[in-house]
């Protein structure tokens, strides 16, 4: 049994070795388009979806290793078909002669006919491997819906399609597989990964963590503030609200635990917190290069109108946690390092991030601004002795850069076929009016409806291809009620990040409570309660004026702003049962029906009552606090 073991395990560390000098060779190229842009849209993004395919296949086998040396000899051996298989159609897709029109009358040639439906194969089962069977399932079922939407009931028929129109569409144009989802994953999303790969080894992500116990350490509940501070800096360049919880959390959630916070506690605080660094400029992962090109509104206008409502939801995370620490009579750390010295030790980390967001305000290229973020990192790393990295560490840094942009990859590339389908058969009209239907035209019904949509497609679908699906589809619904584009954007790409703290299946609350030994779904439900923000936040984006562009009028916005606050406390207040001291009954049903007010009700003079109730409400609970610390200190 050893033998067969160790045949597994050798055959295993072999293929590896081979994926890892793919990797890194992926991360070069990649480095070498951005800079020279020599290869147009139609080679260039089949080629880096072969790449991908091919590292998928080499790291994620058909059989687990455990299995028996035949078996997992077989499924190796399928493998490797596999690659050749995406080889050869990648290369025959990549000499198809678009200049020549014949094919648009005539059809496409057998093979090119094969080579797509190839195509489509070998990224369904790719992504199976990396990101699960749900959403290898929904784009083979908007596949056939496609191809036999006519045979369906007429609410929800369309024409029906042959196969060599679908490969036409998918394939050989920009609508599909190869179309805006994989270009700004390839692109852009690709190059900040690998900057985030560069700043886990360089030791930049540790400083930017010993930043946050030194800011928020020694206060109350200090490990769990910390955790906030540091998903704020890292959750964006991460792309990933799992990977940030993994790793801040492996630091944060033991403190927590030691503190006193409950292990369900403590896991949702940190996935709370992780899950926000995808909504915090200047990165905001991978959704805002999405929306940018979407929406045909500059970058750097998003990454500002980004800015204060992402503050606000990590205020509205600060305070529960403040809260909760305050019930459960929990104290900061008892010693913390100086916030000067920790300065003193990394300051020069601070530089490529000050960096890349002067070149994303000034609308530079995306992708130079991450390659040109890539060598700020490794430069200012050499301004000390315990942070240099060597050659070894520079190829490291490549190779995890690729292979975390993997699972990315393959789910834009999916949701490509989802999005490609919904513009071919025009189901994403049939949606927008199914829910102004079900929502009777009113904007908190279709806001809810497209929560709980999000939510469904999030179970399956990482947070980028849940955003693009449901932005294609949902937009229109908002828009025709009313709300801006860059707003209706932006409400779907907050709510498409619930997914992962909501149950019944909530990754980043799943991956915490794996690290802090806790129930799953506790955990979860104490993370979506921290995650409040979400829900309440893109409410009052809807109402207008907490997305701020250069033409509207300062006041509504400072108004929006003030208004969401009084959201943010009322909602805490009533669920939590106090604020500056333990609220009565008829306290907590006051700031919950102030709370519905300013959620449901868009109107001026209700939002200034309900604020001036609830500001009035936190001033007695502050006054009450207040005289019961008298008395017990007399």
């Amino acid at each position: 049994m050893k033998g067969n073991i160790d045949w597994n395990i050798w055959v295993t560390e072999r293929l590896i070795a081979v994926a890892a000098v793919f990797a890194v060779l992926l991360s070069a190229f990649q480095i070498w388009q951005g800079i020279t842009a020599s290869l147009a849209s139609p080679t260039f993004r089949p080629i880096h979806l072969s790449w991908v395919l091919v590292l998928v296949f080499l790291v994620k086998p058909l059989f687990s290793q455990k299995a028996t040396p035949s078996v997992y000899l077989l499924g190796r051996v399928l493998d490797l078909l596999c690659i050749l298989v995406t080889v050869w159609a990648t290369w025959r897709i990549s000499i198809f002669d678009y200049d020549d029109m014949s094919f648009l009358m005539d059809g496409l040639q057998p093979a090119d006919t094969l080579a797509g439906v190839l195509v489509i194969a070998m990224l369904l089962e790719a992504t199976r491997r990396t990101v699960g069977a749900v959403m290898s399932w929904l784009a083979i079922v908007f596949i056939l819906y496609a191809m036999f939407g006519a045979n369906l009931p007429d609410a929800i028929a369309s024409n029906s399609f042959s196969i060599e129109e679908m490969i036409r569409f998918h394939i050989f144009s920009t609508n599909g597989v190869y179309g805006a989802p994989l270009g700004i994953a390839a692109g852009v999303v690709f190059t900040f990964v690998l900057f985030g790969a560069f700043l886990q080894v360089t030791g930049a992500g540790q400083f930017f963590i010993d930043c946050a116990f030194a800011l928020a350490g020694k206060y109350r509940g200090g490990p769990a503030k910390a955790s906030v501070v540091a998903s704020a800096a890292l959750g964006s360049i991460s792309g990933s609200a799992i990977a940030n919880t993994v790793t801040t959390g492996s630091l944060t959630i033991p403190m927590m635990k030691k503190l006193g916070y409950r292990p369900e506690q403590a896991a949702g605080i940190e996935a709370a917190a992780s899950t926000g660094g995808q909504i915090m400029p200047p990165v905001m992962g991978a959704g805002a290069f999405v929306m940018a090109q979407f929406t045909g509104i500059a970058y750097a206008d998003i990454l500002m109108v980004s800015i204060v409502p992402s503050i606000l939801y990590f205020l509205s995370a600060l305070l529960y946690i403040h809260l909760m620490a305050c019930k459960l009579g929990l104290q900061g750390m008892s010693q913390t390092e100086r916030i000067k010295v920790v300065l003193m030790r990394g300051w020069h980390f601070l530089a490529p991030l000050l960096f890349i967001t002067v070149l994303l305000m000034m609308s530079y290229s995306p992708v130079l601004v991450g390659i040109a973020g890539c060598g700020a990192i490794l430069a200012a790393s050499l301004f000390r002795k315990s942070t240099r990295v060597s050659l070894a560490l520079i190829i490291q840094g490549m190779k995890e850069g690729a292979l975390m942009a993997l699972p990315i990859s393959v789910a834009c590339a999916s949701a490509g076929i989802i999005v490609g389908v919904i513009g071919q058969t025009g189901i994403g009209l049939q949606f927008t009016q199914f829910l102004l239907a079900m929502s009777g035209g009113q904007l908190w019904s279709v806001l809810g409806l497209i929560a709980i949509a999000a939510l469904v497609l999030g179970m399956g679908l990482p947070v980028t291809a849940a955003y693009i699906v449901l932005s294609v589809m949902a937009v229109p619904a908002l828009t025709g009620l009313g709300v801006s584009l860059l707003a209706a954007h932006m409400i779907v790409f907050w709510l498409s990040q619930t997914s992962n703290i909501t149950p019944p299946i909530a990754l980043a609350a799943f991956a915490g409570a794996g690290i802090a030994h806790a129930s799953p779904m506790k955990s979860a439900i104490q993370a979506m309660k921290l995650a409040q923000g979400f829900f309440l936040i893109p409410i009052m984006m809807a109402h207008g004026s907490l997305i701020w562009m250069h033409e509207f009028a300062l006041v509504p916005f400072i108004l929006s702003v003030v208004y969401t606050l009084a959201l943010i406390v009322s909602f805490a207040g009533s669920i939590e049962g106090r604020l500056f001291h333990p609220l009565s009954v008829w306290a907590r049903a006051m700031l919950f029906i102030g709370a519905l007010a300013l959620a449901l009700l868009d109107s001026d003079m209700i939002n200034i009552a309900a604020t001036i109730g609830i500001a009035m409400i936190a001033a007695l609970n502050q006054l009450k606090g207040r005289q019961v610390l008298n008395a017990r200190t007399d």
